[in-house]
Protein backbone atom coordinates (compact mmCIF):
# COMPACT_ATOMS: atom_id res chain seq x y z
CA UNK A 1 0.00 0.00 0.00
CA UNK A 2 2.72 2.41 0.87
CA UNK A 3 4.42 1.51 -2.27
CA UNK A 4 1.43 2.15 -4.74
CA UNK A 5 1.28 5.69 -2.70
CA UNK A 6 4.47 6.79 -3.12
CA UNK A 7 4.40 5.39 -7.12
CA UNK A 8 1.04 7.79 -7.48
CA UNK A 9 2.93 10.53 -5.98
CA UNK A 10 6.03 10.33 -7.77
CA UNK A 11 3.50 10.24 -10.71
CA UNK A 12 2.03 13.08 -10.22
CA UNK A 13 5.16 14.77 -9.73
CA UNK A 14 6.76 13.42 -13.11
CA UNK A 15 3.45 14.80 -14.31
CA UNK A 16 3.99 18.44 -13.44
CA UNK A 17 7.37 18.77 -13.94
CA UNK A 18 6.87 17.11 -17.49
CA UNK A 19 3.38 18.89 -18.29
CA UNK A 20 5.92 22.08 -17.48
CA UNK A 21 8.51 21.34 -20.33
CA UNK A 22 5.82 22.22 -22.89
CA UNK A 23 8.35 22.99 -25.91
CA UNK A 24 12.20 23.49 -25.74
CA UNK A 25 14.78 24.62 -28.06
CA UNK A 26 17.44 21.72 -29.31
CA UNK A 27 20.45 23.18 -30.84
CA UNK A 28 21.21 19.89 -31.93
CA UNK A 29 18.11 19.84 -34.68
CA UNK A 30 18.72 22.56 -35.56
CA UNK A 31 17.26 24.69 -33.52
CA UNK A 32 13.72 23.74 -34.18
CA UNK A 33 11.87 23.21 -30.89
CA UNK A 34 10.87 19.39 -29.09
CA UNK A 35 7.40 19.24 -28.18
CA UNK A 36 6.46 17.70 -24.79
CA UNK A 37 3.57 15.80 -25.96
CA UNK A 38 0.82 14.03 -23.34
CA UNK A 39 1.83 10.66 -26.15
CA UNK A 40 5.26 11.38 -24.52
CA UNK A 41 4.68 11.07 -21.20
CA UNK A 42 2.62 7.71 -21.95
CA UNK A 43 5.09 5.99 -23.60
CA UNK A 44 6.95 6.42 -20.02
CA UNK A 45 3.97 4.78 -18.26
CA UNK A 46 2.88 2.15 -21.07
CA UNK A 47 4.71 0.20 -23.47
CA UNK A 48 2.13 0.10 -26.05
CA UNK A 49 -1.88 -0.30 -25.55
CA UNK A 50 -3.07 -0.96 -22.39
CA UNK A 51 0.13 -2.47 -21.60
CA UNK A 52 1.82 -0.83 -18.22
CA UNK A 53 5.18 -0.93 -17.54
CA UNK A 54 6.65 -2.26 -14.04
CA UNK A 55 6.36 0.71 -11.66
CA UNK A 56 10.37 0.35 -10.97
CA UNK A 57 10.96 1.24 -14.47
CA UNK A 58 8.68 3.83 -14.81
CA UNK A 59 9.57 5.55 -11.63
CA UNK A 60 13.26 5.43 -13.18
CA UNK A 61 11.91 7.24 -16.15
CA UNK A 62 10.44 9.95 -14.09
CA UNK A 63 13.68 10.45 -12.00
CA UNK A 64 15.35 11.09 -15.81
CA UNK A 65 12.72 13.30 -16.98
CA UNK A 66 15.47 16.88 -15.73
CA UNK A 67 18.62 14.90 -17.52
CA UNK A 68 16.54 14.74 -20.67
CA UNK A 69 15.54 18.13 -20.71
CA UNK A 70 19.11 18.99 -19.86
CA UNK A 71 19.89 16.99 -22.78
CA UNK A 72 18.24 17.93 -25.51
CA UNK A 73 18.74 21.67 -24.38
CA UNK A 74 22.56 21.47 -24.95
CA UNK A 75 22.94 18.86 -26.80
CA UNK A 76 24.94 20.21 -30.52
CA UNK A 77 24.80 16.86 -32.23
CA UNK A 78 22.85 13.39 -31.64
CA UNK A 79 24.12 10.07 -31.93
CA UNK A 80 21.89 7.74 -33.41
CA UNK A 81 18.71 8.64 -36.21
CA UNK A 82 17.06 6.54 -37.80
CA UNK A 83 14.70 7.18 -40.99
CA UNK A 84 11.59 4.85 -42.31
CA UNK A 85 8.58 4.58 -44.20
CA UNK A 86 5.96 3.60 -41.56
CA UNK A 87 1.92 2.64 -42.54
CA UNK A 88 0.25 4.41 -39.26
CA UNK A 89 -2.80 5.93 -38.17
CA UNK A 90 -2.56 9.76 -38.30
CA UNK A 91 -5.07 12.03 -37.91
CA UNK A 92 -6.39 13.63 -40.98
CA UNK A 93 -9.39 16.59 -40.87
CA UNK A 94 -9.99 15.21 -37.55
CA UNK A 95 -10.36 11.51 -38.44
CA UNK A 96 -7.43 9.02 -38.38
CA UNK A 97 -7.02 7.33 -41.53
CA UNK A 98 -4.37 4.43 -42.23
CA UNK A 99 -1.06 6.06 -44.69
CA UNK A 100 2.45 5.88 -45.41
CA UNK A 101 4.57 9.06 -43.37
CA UNK A 102 7.66 9.12 -42.88
CA UNK A 103 9.08 8.03 -39.70
CA UNK A 104 12.33 9.64 -38.06
CA UNK A 105 13.85 9.21 -34.84
CA UNK A 106 16.96 10.89 -33.06
CA UNK A 107 18.70 9.86 -30.50
CA UNK A 108 20.81 12.06 -27.92
CA UNK A 109 23.13 10.06 -25.12
CA UNK A 110 25.12 11.73 -23.20
CA UNK A 111 26.53 11.50 -19.52
CA UNK A 112 25.51 13.33 -16.69
CA UNK A 113 26.05 13.36 -13.28
CA UNK A 114 27.93 9.67 -13.79
CA UNK A 115 24.61 8.38 -15.79
CA UNK A 116 24.71 7.17 -19.13
CA UNK A 117 21.16 8.67 -20.47
CA UNK A 118 19.38 8.53 -23.62
CA UNK A 119 16.93 10.40 -24.71
CA UNK A 120 14.51 9.81 -27.90
CA UNK A 121 12.73 12.20 -30.05
CA UNK A 122 10.50 11.75 -33.14
CA UNK A 123 8.76 13.17 -36.26
CA UNK A 124 5.79 11.46 -37.69
CA UNK A 125 5.16 12.60 -41.40
CA UNK A 126 5.27 16.41 -41.48
CA UNK A 127 4.24 16.79 -37.75
CA UNK A 128 6.26 18.43 -34.74
CA UNK A 129 9.27 16.96 -33.23
CA UNK A 130 8.18 15.09 -30.24
CA UNK A 131 10.05 14.42 -27.23
CA UNK A 132 9.70 10.24 -27.00
CA UNK A 133 11.55 8.39 -24.45
CA UNK A 134 14.40 8.31 -22.02
CA UNK A 135 16.01 5.19 -20.41
CA UNK A 136 19.46 4.92 -18.91
CA UNK A 137 21.96 3.55 -21.48
CA UNK A 138 24.45 1.45 -20.04
CA UNK A 139 22.89 -1.82 -21.17
CA UNK A 140 22.10 -2.96 -24.47
CA UNK A 141 20.79 -5.51 -26.73
CA UNK A 142 20.86 -4.25 -30.05
CA UNK A 143 24.45 -4.18 -31.98
CA UNK A 144 24.14 -0.47 -33.16
CA UNK A 145 23.87 0.84 -29.31
CA UNK A 146 27.09 -1.96 -28.43
CA UNK A 147 29.04 -0.48 -31.29
CA UNK A 148 28.19 2.95 -29.65
CA UNK A 149 29.28 2.05 -26.53
CA UNK A 150 32.35 0.66 -27.45
CA UNK A 151 33.13 3.69 -29.31
CA UNK A 152 32.20 5.89 -27.63
CA UNK A 153 35.25 8.10 -25.42
CA UNK A 154 34.96 8.61 -22.12
CA UNK A 155 36.67 7.26 -18.83
CA UNK A 156 35.06 4.37 -17.22
CA UNK A 157 37.76 2.98 -15.39
CA UNK A 158 37.21 5.01 -12.18
CA UNK A 159 35.69 3.35 -8.99
CA UNK A 160 32.68 5.42 -8.66
CA UNK A 161 31.67 5.00 -12.65
CA UNK A 162 32.11 1.11 -12.20
CA UNK A 163 29.89 1.70 -8.86
CA UNK A 164 27.59 3.30 -10.39
CA UNK A 165 27.42 0.89 -13.74
CA UNK A 166 26.74 -1.94 -11.18
CA UNK A 167 24.07 0.23 -9.44
CA UNK A 168 22.04 0.92 -12.86
CA UNK A 169 22.24 -2.59 -14.04
CA UNK A 170 20.48 -3.35 -10.45
CA UNK A 171 18.00 -0.89 -10.82
CA UNK A 172 19.54 0.41 -7.40
CA UNK A 173 20.49 4.07 -9.09
CA UNK A 174 18.75 7.07 -8.76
Amino acid sequence: MEKEKNYEIKKIKARELYSSFEKILCPALGNKFVHFTSEGFNHLVYRGAGKERDQRVQIMKFELLGKAKQILEISTTYQEYEESLRYIKIQRHGKYVCENAMFQMWGFVAIINKFRVKVVVKKVGNGKIEFYSVIPAWITKHYRDIKLIETSKGNLETEDDHETLKNIANGDAL
